[in-house]
């Protein structure tokens, strides 16, 4: 059985794992629900990607989530233009 020849410093080990270092993922909001979203992809929640939709998150939702999420994307909307709204007159 090989054993090490001498034990490795806390500081030689550190060195070596320095590359195992997490990063930080860097998270914006989507401009037309407000939920965090990773950069250069669509929104999950609400489908848009730079003002536009490119994802239709209702397909393949059943008849009660369906009626669900629009309501939710409609009060999403609702509270959206309104603070549109409050901008604009600043």
């Amino acid at each position: 059985m090989g054993l090490p020849a001498k034990r490795t410093t806390s500081t030689k080990r550190d060195l070596r794992r320095s590359h195992h270092a997490v990063s930080a993922v860097w998270a914006g909001k989507c401009s037309r629900c407000g939920n965090s979203i990773l950069p250069h992809k669509a929104c999950g929640n609400c489908g848009f990607y730079k003002g536009k939709e490119v994802i239709n998150v209702l397909a393949k939702l059943d008849k009660k989530e369906k009626k669900k999420r629009e309501k939710e994307l409609a009060q999403q909307e609702k509270t959206h233009a309104h603070k549109k709204e409050g901008k604009e007159k600043e």
